[in-house]
């Protein structure tokens, strides 16, 4: 048990130092980019009409602090459509591209993550309006909601950018340290074949932990997979689930709670679906590949 104490806190601690440079210049760039970029981004996607899902995707990618926020919010006053909303939410990647760029992940990879998740996005968005299209109602414009409180936009960039560096570090501090922990206890090669004998629950469980309204859910994902015990697929499970804080937002402003279930089913449903299909096809490998492994 010493042994626990002496070799597997000290290599967590170690191996999460490492990423906190690169950690706080990721955070930096990122809100530099969202208090340039967050007025336009609104200002695009409220007049996106029957484009939403497209433009929706596209833009919920791009990592801006509230992103899926706002978009509840928009749905919620029925500015958006169903289908935008949903092709966001599977678009967003939350905490996945600092925990990346920090772990010295290939950019080419990031990239290939991204462009799936932009598809998914579309292809799931445009399904959900042809279905369920609503009309917007144009009689609720909301204001720009980004839900501050949860960004720290308001104490300025630096200081927000060392916020979220400071409690990413934290959650991969810990992450390190449990993971480290399951080694030691159980053992590499076991631990592996448990989760890769198991692929379809894999797959479940990952969605189901991107679902959780918190920046954690993607940190433990992309973890995972940046450590090597999860495939391409099972991570895009849960990254494809994974809204951040937008569906907390979502049951928040929205009053229709079976709406809201639903909306939570059908990430759950297509992110299992087509987790699966990236490993199953060349996406996987693609994506494998780039990473070197």
């Amino acid at each position: 048990m010493i042994e626990l104490f002496t070799d597997v806190l000290p290599d967590a601690a170690l191996d999460s130092l490492k990423l906190l440079p690169f950690l706080f210049l990721t955070y930096l760039a990122m809100e530099l980019l969202e208090h340039k970029a967050s007025d336009k981004t609104y200002s695009i996607i409220y007049r996106s009409g029957r484009l939403g899902p497209l433009i929706g995707a596209t833009l919920g990618a791009v990592p801006q602090c509230g992103f899926s926020a706002m978009a509840s919010n928009l749905y919620a006053g029925r500015i958006i459509s169903v289908g935008t909303l949903i092709a966001i939410f599977l678009s967003t990647s939350d905490e996945m591209l600092p925990v990346m760029i920090s772990s010295g992940i290939p950019v080419l990879t990031m990239v290939y993550i991204l462009l799936y998740k932009i598809a998914v996005g579309m292809i799931v968005g445009f399904a959900c309006d042809l279905l369920f299209f609503r009309r917007r109602s144009g009689a609720e414009e909301l204001s720009h909601i980004c839900e501050r409180e949860h960004c720290h936009c308001e104490r300025g960039i630096f200081v927000s950018a060392v916020i979220h560096t400071v409690k990413i570090f934290l959650f991969v501090f810990i992450m390190n340290f449990l993971l480290g922990t399951a080694i030691f206890f159980i053992g590499e090669d076991r631990l592996s074949s448990v989760i890769h004998g198991a692929p379809l629950l894999s797959h479940i469980l990952s969605s189901l932990i991107g679902l959780i309204p918190n920046c954690a859910a993607s940190v433990i994902i992309t973890s995972l997979y940046t450590d090597g015990l999860i495939t391409a697929g099972t991570m895009l499970s849960g990254l494809l689930t994974g809204s951040g804080i937008g569906l907390m937002i979502l049951f928040k402003m929205n009053r229709n709670v079976k709406e809201n279930l639903a909306v939570c089913g059908v990430l759950l449903l297509f992110g299992v679906l087509f987790g699966i299909l990236a490993d199953i096809t060349p996406v996987g490998d693609l994506i494998t590949s780039s990473l070197g492994r």
